[in-house]
């Protein structure tokens, strides 16, 4: 199984029979390097409604007759656009073809800003996503400060890959999410949510490195870099 990262939160996981994308956001990305109508998807997983995460979704989605999981709100959403699309709910858990999603609890916000009716839509909680599949867990955090509940996140399962921010100022901080990678179990991490902008610039491999000091596996991808679970 392959996960590619495409900067800021998205990344693309690809195993024998499915293409799955998490939180599409390339047009506006200034680091990205791969363009909307370059990616492929049969599954598209949106942690929340902020355009930094939603981003290409409709196009993509469209585009390949993707089914786009996500909170029910946004998910009723992008139905209203055209999408085919899945909604869920906090501590809800479902089987797809290419395996099982929880969508899990994130502290954030979630919503639509149109400017020009200095207008915010509400878009049904912030998530994270736990994703078991080809024999292995993923979990993505999304946009997610610390929170205590994160130590029940692991439970019954080993977190192979943690998919975590480290931003700070919207979401956790590295020191944060050195927190969460180990009540979470995680053996492997992978940050993200960072350097996209500059309140969010931080340093990825010093955070790797702490990482390592506490025996929790971890690397820096590159835009474009793949990583094989």
């Amino acid at each position: 199984m392959n996960i590619t990262y495409h900067g800021h939160s998205c990344f693309e996981i690809e195993t024998p029979k499915h293409r799955i994308v998490i939180d599409p956001f390339l047009s506006g990305n200034p680091l990205a390097k791969a363009k909307p109508e370059e990616l492929k998807a049969d599954w598209i997983l949106l942690t929340h409604g902020h355009d930094d995460h939603v981003g290409d979704t409709v196009d993509i989605a469209k585009r390949n007759q993707a089914t786009v999981i996500a909170p029910h709100e946004l998910a009723v959403w992008l139905g209203f656009q055209g999408v085919n699309a899945h909604g869920m709910s906090i501590g809800g858990g479902y089987t797809f073809d290419f395996g099982h999603v929880k969508m899990v609890n994130a502290l954030h916000g979630s919503g639509f800003v149109k400017n020009e009716e200095q207008q915010i839509i509400y878009l049904g909680p912030p998530s994270g996503f736990v994703l078991t599949l080809e024999g292995k867990t993923i979990y993505h955090a999304g946009d997610t400060a610390l929170y205590s509940d994160m130590k029940l996140i692991g439970r019954g399962k080993e977190i192979d890959l943690a998919l975590l921010p480290i931003g700070d100022n919207f979401t956790m901080g590295p020191e944060d999410a050195l927190t969460a990678a180990e009540w979470i179990g995680a053996k492997h991490v992978i940050p993200m949510h960072y350097n996209t902008f500059p309140p969010i610039r931080q340093d990825a491999g010093a955070f790797v490195e702490k990482l390592n000091a506490k025996g929790i596996g971890g690397s820096v991808l590159g835009v474009g870099e793949t990583f094989t679970l």
